[in-house]
């Protein structure tokens, strides 16, 4: 099995999940003409995520294509210790709606297809996620995103309100 997830890990440790693919037709005078949509996350693993959605006449065609796209649009989201989320958030995209919780160490991924997909290249390693309203895959993953990128770590917040992080950050006792 550990072979599997190997060959997804490319040359820069990036990690490359088909979320959804669908068949687009045309129909022209000769018949009908198919074509390929993929939707595509990648991610390092560690804190680094990009989307994408291409379309081609072949299906490897638009997965490559939908995976250039995502490597060139990879954006930074902060991570608790590396493994969860800094506090619990909600994203909406269209009918998309996902709310993501912090889960305590061990938890696990606790979500579905797309946002399951989100989280492991994202790096995410405990989370609770229900996603509510649709459950169209682009406007699921939009949300999650919209969501993820919505959060403040604490570094954020000490800078806005010019105090030490150590003051933001609760004491577990």
């Amino acid at each position: 099995m550990d072979w599997i997830f190997n060959m997804e890990k490319n040359k820069d440790d990036i990690v490359e999940k088909l979320v959804h693919i669908n068949r687009i037709t045309k129909v022209v005078k000769g018949g009908r003409r198919f074509g390929f949509s993929a939707l595509v996350v990648v991610g390092n693993q560690n804190g680094k995520i990009g989307i994408a959605h291409a379309k081609a006449k072949q299906v490897p065609d638009a997965i490559k294509k939908a995976n250039e796209m995502a490597r060139r649009k990879l954006i930074h989201i902060p991570l608790r210790e590396g493994r969860t989320i800094h506090h619990d958030i909600y994203g909406k995209d269209g009918a998309g709606k996902i709310k993501l919780r912090a889960a305590p160490k061990g938890t696990g991924i606790i979500a579905g297809g797309p946002v399951r997909a989100v989280c492991e290249v994202l790096g995410i390693r405990d989370i609770v996620a229900k996603s509510m309203g649709t459950a169209n895959p682009h406007n699921v993953i939009r949300a999650t995103m919209k969501a993820l990128t919505a959060q403040n770590s604490p570094k954020q917040i000490s800078t806005i309100r010019n105090k030490k992080i150590s003051e933001i950050i609760e004491k577990r006792g």
